[in-house]
């Protein structure tokens, strides 16, 4: 998963991005490659795929660092004759972007922010593919209605409103529509633990805490022993403060806009910032501090990364969980059908604050390095990636192996395609071989989201939203958990009972931070990243409060109120478009 969705500006994305409840995570594997000469591993249209090529591609949503291998490198090295040597700052370290970036040459393919687009493109460290993308079959589709007004927001540094980037996990469904069952930050938890422990109700944070607590003592372990921890924490997805208490946040009506670090925003507007006594930032490290002198959150928290996060998941070692797509680690159809998996357990006084579909996407961007080797040849690729063949490759694996076709002529997950990635299943050799999580495309991010409709079949690329998907989860579980809930799914939970608040999704520019801004800014998100962390695993009340007072003195000394003032500017920004978005609807 990424850092944000930038919205995890970091996403999951997010993975991460997208780990599937029924099949897996945001990627898939692959078929056998099609319409390519056996004698060249060309495709056998125009491009000449004789010589290899490597792309480097310099990633911030990636969670590996190196070559692609496995099925999706085979499938990309036979269609193309390409290989992706894939850059990760969440593995490198934030150093690589100035690293590069003051060399010159970032690399060919760029997953990155939109803050550093507008620094990138006036250090021409960008390629305008205005006259490329013309050119292409399926990305031009989404040039007018998604592309273009993206770039051209971008008007201080984009005075011609070129197309230099496309932006990420884009949906073409409307700006204010939200598709999904379940809001993207939620208590979610294992239905047969809470069930085991009477199910008590939840009318607040104290009570998810006492119910964890029920839990832990009476599921320690799991079946093979591994030890059970009511919550889960890790670092290396923090940005500007503390990335798992900013979703935490959401659940009571706060988000931390991208593009920020200091503020929190509510839905009607309201601008709190993270220092205040009375934000939500403050509230939700109380709340893991009060976990942590429970004995609740997990004491690996403070030296585990993603990986092994992800790897206790998979393992239903975890509690609780707060992200919508943490479900696909375990979830199958087949656990579902013994009322087993991870499900939205609503508190009773939240009030959820959730974006709607990324419309114009998320907060970072497909681009090509102003020095792309064979730029015609990553176009190329990134035209198929946005293709149906390459989308249902990227989000849902290959025919034949985790789905087929079915009497209609729409698709359904085969019964290794329901597992493939929580088992990591082996992929056939003639396929590459090896683990099928394993092989996913490490690129780890998308142009145009699984919320768009393949053309082939009417429904959503998603495989969670397939006719046959949702047939096959009307599961005990399922079942169970809508007739407590009274409810179709979580989504419907929420909006009946009036604990949600859905805003539209706005992803624009904001411009670039001054140098002084930027510095202080650096400064700060550094300082409070480590003092949150502190505080959560403060010894004692005084001590959190001590913690606390000193974090908000010492950030008013380093430039607290100068970055407090360019991030309202940019709020601001984003309550007007949301205030327009709405009028339009």
């Amino acid at each position: 998963m990424s850092k944000s969705t930038k919205s995890v500006k970091r996403l999951a994305l997010v993975l991460f991005a997208c780990v599937f409840m029924a099949s897996a995570v945001l990627t898939g594997c692959e078929s056998a490659p099609r319409n390519t000469d056996a004698s060249t591993g060309a495709s056998s249209d125009s491009t000449d795929h004789r010589q290899p090529l490597t792309i480097t591609v310099f990633d911030n949503a990636a969670n590996y660092q190196g070559e692609q291998t496995g099925w999706y490198g085979k499938l990309l090295k036979d269609k193309f004759n390409i290989t992706l040597n894939i850059l990760a700052p969440q593995v490198a370290g934030d150093q690589l972007y100035k690293t590069r970036s003051a060399a010159g040459d970032l690399g060919d393919l760029l997953v990155i922010d939109n803050s550093q687009l507008e620094e990138l493109i006036p250090a021409n460290l960008i390629m305008d593919i205005t006259d490329r993308i013309k050119n292409t079959k399926y990305l031009s589709k989404y040039v007018d209605n998604h592309f273009k007004p993206f770039n051209a927001a971008f008007d201080k540094v984009n005075p011609a409103g070129k197309i230099y980037a496309m932006p990420t996990y884009v949906a073409d469904t409307s700006p204010t529509t939200y598709s999904e069952e379940l809001p993207y930050s939620s208590p979610i938890m294992p239905w047969d633990y809470y069930k085991g422990v009477g199910a008590p109700k939840l009318n607040n944070l104290t009570d998810l805490l006492n119910a964890l607590k029920k839990m832990q003592e009476k599921y320690p372990k799991t079946s093979d022993g591994k030890p059970i921890v009511p919550i889960t924490l890790w670092k290396d997805w923090d940005g500007g403060s503390m990335e798992n208490v900013r979703w935490l946040s959401s659940w009571y009506g706060y988000e931390q806009p991208d593009g920020t670090t200091t503020i929190q925003l509510n839905a009607k507007g309201d601008i709190v910032p993270l220092i205040d006594d009375n934000s939500m930032y403050k509230k939700m490290l109380h709340f893991l501090f009060t976990a942590n002198q429970m004995g609740l959150v997990d004491p690996d928290s403070a030296s585990q990364d993603w990986n092994k996060v992800a790897e206790k998941l998979t393992n239903k070692q975890v509690l609780l969980l707060w992200y919508t797509w943490q479900r696909g680690f375990y979830n199958t159809i087949e656990r579902g059908k013994n009322g087993d998996g991870n499900v939205a357990i609503p508190i009773a006084d939240t009030r959820i604050i959730q974006n709607s579909d990324a419309y114009y996407g998320n907060g970072r961007v497909f681009a090509l390095g102003a020095k792309a080797k064979d730029p015609a040849r990553i176009m190329e690729f990134l035209d198929w990636f946005v293709s149906p063949e390459g989308m249902r490759y990227t989000t849902n694996g290959f025919e034949g192996f985790n789905y087929e076709k079915t009497a209609d002529g729409k698709f359904k997950l085969t019964e290794i395609g329901q597992t493939a990635f929580q088992k990591n299943t082996p992929v056939p050799n003639q396929y590459g071989g090896g683990g099928y999580q394993d092989g996913q495309s490490k690129i780890n991010s998308m142009i145009m989201s699984d919320f768009v409709i393949d053309p082939d079949t009417g429904e959503f690329y998603n495989n969670n939203y397939w006719n046959a998907t949702l047939e096959a989860n009307k599961t005990a579980l399922t079942l169970d958990w809508q007739n407590t809930y009274n409810a179709k799914n979580a989504t419907d939970y929420y909006l009946k009972n009036k604990m949600i608040d859905i805003v539209p999704n706005i992803n624009t520019s904001f411009g670039i931070d001054p140098s002084d801004i930027k510095n202080k800014r650096s400064q700060i998100s550094d300082y409070i990243k480590n003092t949150s962390w502190k505080i959560v695993f403060a010894k004692n009340q005084a001590d959190f409060d001590q913690l606390w007072a000193k974090m908000k003195t010492d950030v008013v000394g380093l430039g607290w109120n100068d970055v407090v003032a360019s991030d309202t500017v940019k709020a601001k920004k984003i309550v007007r478009l949301r205030a327009e978005a709405l009028a339009k609807k």
